[in-house]
């Protein structure tokens, strides 16, 4: 019986996973429990729920994998340093960082200090961990890997070809050129300050035209071999000028990332406490097509180079759903694969699969598919009902009826109901999802057939940007009916469009351009979630609810106590405990 504990450490979106001979058992991001958002530091509690999950001690744990290697491209590192004129400072900071992360063993000792580590500790490349991330866990058993991100161990994207339980690293870019600075730098420039706010310039793209796509072909070169090289007068990160990223008491932040060379390009840059006005609704469109077109151009020559009919993505690029929707319609692959933790915390996967594998755990042969996302923390009846008694007075005060319903066909009936009346419902089930997606277990629900849903939900919960879509999640085969696609989609890492004659029907999850972001729900994957949407088709006739993450300006609720706050403090109308029906009057 062997474990291989994956992390992601000292970076954002810090992350512990635990497989166990070639099969995972766990996965959570440490945010879920220190509730800050991407949080950095070492991800202690998520390794300590990894093992309680297990059933084991961390002394049982063989050996420990994470996703970034100090060696790697350490000559290219070398001779950059030498010759970019970047301060000392800024080399000093980065190996302070870089020694950090590199000190697992340390880090055990310091924060586990009960638990005794016995194992070996394997360093594993950053890009190498994020291919393996995807193919490692895909259902191929041959398919282009690739990974577009920031930059992770001096590089910026890699590919190569995923065979049986091995992968080839074929190709890279490297510091300074990034897709991944390149969009984050843009989405400074549109007045979008904090790390991770990316997805807002992707949600506001279809609002805007494409007026400076000419202008930016000056900021991203793209090459015939699917390679891209960033003009550099237009950013500041690679002389280390005030954009150094750094996780600070566990918080990643980077400074100013676009140089004043862009102001001059596309006008000034909006301060986040103005109004959004078209210019930057065109520009963050434009951003978007540059970045497709980028992508598209590296998609074309890796499926040039390699043939292979199916490829998997990984990387924080590979969050870009938009562009994931089109991979089939604009470049010759036929198969698409991203996993759910698509960025820096599934890492911590591919370094625990690409160890496993290259150890020749039982032969190395593959036999796990991440078909589903549910790997995180549950909680009993007991601890549900713990928690309930312990808000009694709080409840009370808000009049609300507390209902336990044993029956699930009758659960989710009593919610598919309320749902149709309009009302907001807190969904709280099973094992917490793994990635950045609610996907049907740590779910906020609404009705998508309502206009005003998306007005309702930001006024009463969310407090978000108006432009910012809600997603579908509906019954896999009802898909070609609603969509202009018959894919799986169960990550909501897709967004594909509704057919025209549908948008109409579900206007709450139909994005300003007629497209949605989806999620497929099979009975096989999560038969309670099916169980209700079911439910809501037989009322309205619609396999489809509203799904955004159940939060409020902070990360997913992990546990029911987080759950009950978020109620309580917002106005949402029903929460649903496990078995437990919870209705404000």
């Amino acid at each position: 019986m062997a474990y291989v504990l994956g992390l992601n450490a000292y970076h954002a979106d810090a992350a512990a996973c635990l497989v166990k001979d070639g099969t995972l058992v766990a996965a959570v991001e440490e945010e879920r429990f220190r509730r800050v958002k991407h949080w950095g530091g070492f991800p202690s509690e998520s390794i300590r729920y990894c093992l309680a999950e297990a059933g084991i001690a961390l002394g049982d744990v063989e050996h420990v994998a994470v996703n970034s290697d100090n060696r790697a491209n350490r000559w290219r590192k070398l001779a950059y340093v030498l010759t970019s004129g970047v301060g000392p400072g800024y080399v000093l900071d980065r190996l302070r960082q870089r020694g950090d992360r590199a000190d697992v063993a340390g880090n055990l000792r310091r924060h586990l200090p009960e638990q005794e580590f016995r194992g070996t500790v394997h360093a594993v490349e950053h890009h190498l961990c994020h291919l393996a991330s995807a193919f490692l866990v895909s259902p191929y058993d041959k398919a282009v890997a690739v990974s577009v991100d920031g930059f992770g161990d001096f590089s910026s994207a890699a590919w190569g070809l995923g065979e049986g339980g091995a992968i080839t690293v074929d190709g890279r870019v490297y510091f300074p050129h990034s897709l991944g600075v390149f969009y984050e730098a843009m989405t400074q420039f549109i007045g979008f300050p904090h790390y991770g706010d990316e997805y807002k310039v992707m949600g506001l793209a279809p609002y805007g035209e494409p007026r400076y796509v000419e202008a930016m072909k000056q900021i991203v070169k793209l090459k015939d071999d699917g390679t891209f090289a960033l003009d550099l007068r237009y950013f500041r990160h690679a002389a280390g000028e005030g954009a150094n990223y750094q996780v600070k008491d566990g918080i990643p932040s980077g400074g100013r990332l676009w140089g004043d060379a862009l102001a001059a390009l596309l006008g000034p840059a909006r301060d986040p406490a103005a109004a959004l006005e078209d210019r930057q609704r065109d520009i963050a469109r434009s951003a978007q097509v540059t970045y497709e077109n980028a992508f598209f151009n590296l998609l074309q020559a890796v499926h040039r180079r390699y043939g292979a009919d199916a490829v998997v993505r990984a990387g924080g690029c590979a969050y870009n759903s938009v562009a994931n929707g089109k991979v089939l319609e604009r470049s010759p692959f036929k198969k698409l694969y991203v996993q759910s933790a698509g960025g820096d915390a599934g890492g911590a996967i591919g370094a625990a699969f690409a160890t496993w594998h290259r150890l020749g755990g039982a032969g190395a042969k593959r036999h796990f598919v991440m078909d589903h996302a549910y790997w995180g923390p549950s909680a009993t009846p007991d601890q549900i009902a713990a928690a309930i008694d312990a808000r009694r007075a709080d409840f009370d005060a808000a009049g609300c009826t507390i209902e336990r319903i044993g029956d699930e066909a009758t659960l989710c009936r009593r919610t598919a109901e309320a749902i149709s009346d309009g009302k907001v419902i807190g969904w709280f089930q099973g094992r917490l999802e793994w990635g950045p997606r609610a996907l049907g277990n740590r779910s906020i629900l609404g009705d998508p057939r309502r206009a005003d849903m998306k007005d309702i939900l930001n006024l009463k919960i969310k407090r978000r940007e108006s432009f910012r879509p809600f997603a579908p999640s509906i019954l896999r085969d009802a898909v070609p009916e609603w969509f202009e696609t018959d894919d799986d989609v169960p990550f909501m890492m897709q967004v594909f469009r509704i057919r025209p004659e549908k948008r109409q029907e579900i206007p709450a999850v139909t994005h300003v351009d007629g497209s949605g972001r989806l999620q497929t729900v099979t009975w096989a994957g999560n038969p309670r979630y099916a169980r209700l949407i079911e439910s809501f088709r037989d009322i309205t006739g619609v396999p489809i609810v509203l799904n955004t993450s159940f939060n409020e300006n902070e990360p997913v609720v992990c546990k029911p106590e987080e759950a009950i706050d978020c109620f309580l403090r917002t106005k949402m109308d029903v929460l649903v405990l496990g078995d437990t029906f919870i209705e404000r009057p």
